[in-house]
């Protein structure tokens, strides 16, 4: 598999850091700089898997400042983002930065959204982190010491047991193309060559039945191909796709981490959310057939304007363009009519534009979620607005 965040390395430059930033100074030497920066390169990789796979339910162990998960919780197919985390102050320091902002209620997603920060070591087990679809280790493991990484595996192949794993380190076969470096991070506790990490990575996949592929991001510059990615990463299916949810009764109920924050985000699937958008859609729907129904008008030259109001909306430049399958469904649905100075938009021929039609599955779902907020004919089958009001006297 090729990495999906590449990207050419410029050896240029002097820097205070190595990688990332975890040196406070470096001699003025020539440093490998990557562009974009590697820690970008890594959560990249993960968000490309992300939309490619698609899971629901995503743990970030070793969450650290959240960046990853602040970059996943736009992914409309994720329903449960969870972060664990050793040090709980920077966990709560960026617990906000997740919460939603006016704009997700402006425009709430498809499907609920929960976020959680939790307190505690990735060698315990937490039965709220079961079933998951996919757990990323960016960084991680090269920060435990020999007793911890034993227990890793345990914990995170044996007992989580997600569908997919996402597991990157250091590859050090890479660290002598920086200056003065035995180790990149002060607080790493070993750094991996290829085959030292494959060797792991292939023991561990057999022993809890998955499969590894390996991979990595941070290409190495010209004439030094042979060390390898900056960064290498194994992928770890679970063979048969499925992740165990819990298979022995002692793995229910098992909360050792310490939630520190948790966040839910606006969606459709919740009601006041759902007619909020649905009464927003329907009423401007109705105003553009309204106004296309108002009196012909003169133009300057005095001829009168003829033109369909609904052809004009098909525009680039006046709204949303439909595709031929669309406007025929939107032309075969039911026309709306005038009775007196009122104006009757039936249910179907909303039904029939391609927001709303994502919005309702049927005409009953769309007449329980706007009847309290809009007027409807007496038999429910149409909106009801006046077909003038005071922003047409112009007319």
């Amino acid at each position: 598999m090729e990495a999906t965040a590449r990207t050419k390395t410029e050896a240029l430059a002097p820097c205070n850091s190595v990688v990332d930033g975890n040196f406070e100074e470096v001699p003025r030497e020539t440093v490998i700089k990557f562009k974009p920066p590697l820690y970008r390169q890594r959560y990249q990789f993960v968000k490309n898997l992300v939309e490619q796979h698609e899971p629901k339910k995503v743990a970030d162990l070793g969450c650290g400042d959240t960046s990853l998960l602040r970059l996943l919780k736009v992914n409309p197919c994720i329903e449960f983002l969870v972060g664990v985390d050793i040090n709980e102050d920077k966990l709560r320091w960026r617990g906000d930065t997740l919460a939603p902002l006016m704009g997700d209620y402006l425009k709430p997603r498809d499907l609920n959204l929960t976020i959680t920060l939790y307190h505690g070591s990735v060698v315990e087990r937490d039965s709220r982190l079961l079933g998951f679809d996919l757990i990323t280790c960016i960084e991680l493991i090269e920060h435990l010491d020999s007793g911890d990484l034993a227990r890793f595996p345990e914990v995170v192949f044996g007992y989580l047991s997600p569908s997919m794993i996402v597991i990157s380190t250091p590859n050090s076969e890479f660290n002598p193309l920086f200056p003065s470096v035995t180790l990149r991070d002060s607080d790493h506790k070993f750094e991996w060559t290829r085959m030292e990490f494959q060797t792991w990575a292939l023991y561990v996949a057999n022993r809890y039945d998955y499969s590894v592929e390996f991979t990595g991001v941070g290409e190495p510059p010209a004439g030094a191909e042979n060390v390898g990615y900056c960064t290498q990463i194994g992928i770890f299916r679970k063979n048969g796709g499925k992740a165990m949810e819990s298979c022995v009764s002692e793995q229910h109920d098992q909360h050792v981490y310490k939630a520190v924050f948790t966040t839910s985000y606006p969606s459709l699937q919740q009601e006041r959310f759902f007619k909020l958008v649905l009464v927003n859609e329907v009423s401007q729907q109705v105003e553009s057939l309204r106004v296309s129904h108002l009196p012909r008008q003169k133009k300057q030259d005095g001829e009168w304007d003829d033109t369909p109001k609904d052809s004009q909306a098909s525009s680039p430049c006046f709204g949303p363009v439909f595709t031929e399958v669309e406007k025929a469904k939107i032309e075969n649905s039911p026309k709306p009519f005038c009775v007196g100075d009122k104006f009757f938009v039936p249910l179907q021929r909303l039904l029939a534009y391609p927001k709303l039609n994502r919005l309702c599955a049927n005409e009953e779902m769309m007449r329980s979620g706007i009847a309290d907020s809009i007027p409807l004919s007496s038999d429910g089958s149409a909106v009801v607005a006046d077909l003038r009001d005071y922003s047409d006297e112009q007319f």
